[in-house]
């Protein structure tokens, strides 16, 4: 199968018609289960009930199960993706991860969900998007990185098994499907008694499946080409949005790749949905003071993410599939920062703020407000 895609694109083109592909089948998907980490978090944090954790967990757990079981049956291997085979940083990991949550929680979304709403017509989450871009772009080789160098080198740790959990702790592929399972098991449980609706549970399952097949069929197009060096990889959008923006400033003729293909599919993915639910709808700010705090929002995750080496869905999810260590290191921090920046600025406002309306329950389809 992918001899004869390579055969007739090319080995660059190929991996861009692939992220392209799984790029809207992972918009498609989450903007119909409304998956956001930021809602998981606030959700988790205030104890509501609202179904935004259950979709998370489909998710993650998801991910995990399919990814772990296509490493246990040989179709797969991930000690040649970055996440595994390179140096990492912990010290980058746990402040880009924190500034990530903290980000995530002013811009009102995560770099994904960002992405979605933009498609939506939401140009609150369109600007976020581009200054998003613009810091990742500059944290990875313009005026910021010089600081994200010096913070990731405070704290590093060798590639290999000393970033692989499961090496680390002995369990497995067995073991890691198991783990998958047991989250799989509790999103299951939760989402019978919230009610969850379909589209909230299906979607958040197709969000998860879309990021063990990037890793899937990254790994065997790699294995299949001959001229390029393939990066083994799955779902990210710091580095991807970064890559977008630099294609777009820079002379024609740059050599295409997955996440060239990823982030165009998501889009388009999200704006077919929207337009099937007729939900398509243009949003803009209410004010000056809302659009500094979605600015401060997304200067904070283009940096963070480009520090921890990735977003909520590159380390969240991707790096959390193949059990990175740096990649949960981030994702404690993500959760711990978000949870502390909703209670210190939105819980608190909203304390002072008696008419603040109260959030809608949780439907799978219609979904909470497109903030």
């Amino acid at each position: 199968m992918f001899d004869g895609l390579l055969t007739r694109l090319g080995e660059t083109q190929s991996l861009a018609v692939v992220g392209l592909v799984i790029g809207v089948a992972f918009g498609f998907f989450a903007q119909r289960s409304r998956f956001c980490l930021r809602g998981a978090v606030i959700e988790f944090a205030r104890g509501t009930r609202e179904g935004k954790l259950t979709v998370w967990l489909f998710a993650f757990a998801t991910a995990v199960v399919l990814t772990q079981l296509f490493a246990a049956a040989g179709w797969f291997d991930a000690g040649d993706a970055r996440q595994l085979s390179a140096r990492g940083s912990l010290s980058g990991a746990a402040i880009g991860g924190a500034m990530f949550g903290a980000g995530m929680i002013l811009a009102r979304g995560c770099a994904s969900r960002l992405l979605v709403l933009a498609a939506q017509g939401n140009l609150r989450a369109l600007l976020s998007g581009l200054v998003f871009a613009v810091t990742a772009l500059s944290a990875l080789s313009g005026l910021l990185s010089p600081l994200r160098l010096t913070i990731a080198q405070w704290w590093t740790v060798e590639g290999g098994t000393s970033r692989d959990l499961l090496a680390l702790t002995g369990i497995g592929h067995v073991g890691g499907v198991l783990f998958g399972g047991l989250w799989l098991a509790a999103a299951l449980w939760w989402a019978r008694r919230q009610r969850v609706r379909p589209w909230g549970w299906i979607g958040a399952i197709g969000v998860g499946t879309t990021v063990a097949l990037a890793w899937l069929v990254t790994f065997r197009i790699a294995r299949a080409a001959f001229d390029t060096v393939v990066p083994v990889q799955s779902l990210s959008f710091t580095g991807p949005a970064a890559d977008v923006l630099l294609l777009v400033v820079s002379p024609p003729g740059q050599p295409w790749k997955f996440d060239l293909g990823l982030v165009p599919g998501v889009f388009i993915g999200s704006f077919v949905s929207a337009a099937l639910w007729r939900e398509l709808k243009l949003e803009g700010f209410s004010g000056g003071q809302s659009m500094r705090r979605y600015i401060a929002g997304a200067l904070l995750m283009g940096f963070g993410g480009m520090l921890a080496g990735g977003c909520a869905v590159g380390a969240g999810v991707s790096g959390a599939a193949v059990f990175t260590l740096t990649a949960y290191v981030t994702l404690a921090a993500m959760w711990a920062a978000a949870a502390a920046t909703d209670w210190l600025v939105d819980r608190r406002q909203e304390a002072h703020s008696p008419g603040t309306a109260t959030r809608a329950p949780f439907s799978g389809a219609s979904g909470y407000a497109n903030t």
